[in-house]
């Protein structure tokens, strides 16, 4: 019983710890030493090996690149392309990259593949433990980025809220729910983190950030992966712990000026979203075929 709580308290001291390294401000660092001890963690734990009944789905692998590539397309045109000088076609194509992170993976899951709304981590179970491991992660982020942060005028941060909210509401969805999950199936659960991390990392190339700032996000994406991995539910990291950081990012940066009127964007934006999830859970309800009833159950977690 010892050993069990023992295991079962890794992962989350791991995840505390990465989160206090932030405050040692060295992204290259961070980008090395978080994703190196989380491997030697699940070597050790021997939590590294994939089901021995599983095989390696080839459509989840194309439609996982093929959605990937349109994302990255599309927040490329909107923030290399379009830029900040024609806000519409910014927005725009911006918020179709967003919908199509969303809505792309719900459509392919429950209608094409006949899966579960669980297998994107949109679930019930572990609910009430996902949302208080997320408080917890989300108040040691707070109090390293946040807390004592002199905030500008509220039209300088308000509207980077909706961003923040609607950004980290995808990122979880399709980085974590789908990318990781598809991943995890198909060749284990150190392959669902480092793939979902190294692709949330190249994925900032949209933005037009360099190499430094991706090493240091492929570090962060390995810390959401497997906080993650642990309840397999979003919940762990929305609409806290992912929006706080890229609320923050944002706010330091200081290069992301939006109007009030952008808040209204985002609200659609993610009521899109939420309306395809309750469409997809109506139409699982109706579906007979589905792996999992009502919104499932989540699939292995780490031990």
């Amino acid at each position: 019983m010892k050993k069990l709580t023992a295991r079962k308290l890794v992962w989350p001291v791991y995840l505390v710890a990465a989160l206090l390294l932030l405050g040692m401000g060295n992204g290259t660092a961070y980008g090395i030493v978080v994703p190196l001890a989380a491997l030697v963690l699940a070597i050790a734990l021997r939590c590294y090996r994939p089901n021995p009944n599983s095989q390696v789905d080839r459509l989840d692998l194309a439609v996982i690149a093929g959605l990937y590539l349109a994302v990255v397309g599309l927040f490329s045109l909107a923030f290399r392309v379009f830029t900040q000088a024609n806000t519409a076609g910014l927005f725009l194509t911006f918020a179709a990259g967003l919908l199509l992170g969303v809505v792309g993976p719900i459509v392919y899951t429950v209608w094409i593949r006949g899966r579960a709304l669980a297998d994107l981590g949109l679930a019930r179970a572990n609910l009430g433990r996902s949302l208080v491991f997320g408080v917890v992660l989300a108040g040691v982020q707070f109090f390293l980025t946040l807390w004592g942060y002199h905030l500008p005028r509220p039209v300088d941060w308000v509207p980077l809220v909706a961003l923040a909210l609607t950004v980290g509401f995808f990122e979880a969805v399709f980085f974590r729910g789908f990318v990781q999950n598809r991943l995890h199936e198909s060749f284990g659960p150190v392959a669902g983190v480092g793939g979902s991390a190294v692709l949330y990392a190249l994925y900032h190339v949209g933005y037009g950030m360099g190499t430094s700032e991706m090493l240091f996000l492929f570090g962060l994406g390995v810390v959401y992966s497997v906080a993650f991995a642990t309840v397999r539910n979003i919940m762990v990291l929305w609409p806290l712990l992912v929006p706080l950081g890229s609320f923050y990012s944002n706010l330091a940066g200081g290069d992301i000026q939006m109007p009030w009127e952008s808040i209204l964007g985002f609200v659609d934006v993610l009521a899109l979203m939420m309306a395809s999830i309750w469409l997809a859970a109506r139409r699982q309800r109706r579906n007979l075929s589905a792996t999992r009833g009502g919104l499932g159950t989540p699939g292995p977690a780490l031990p």
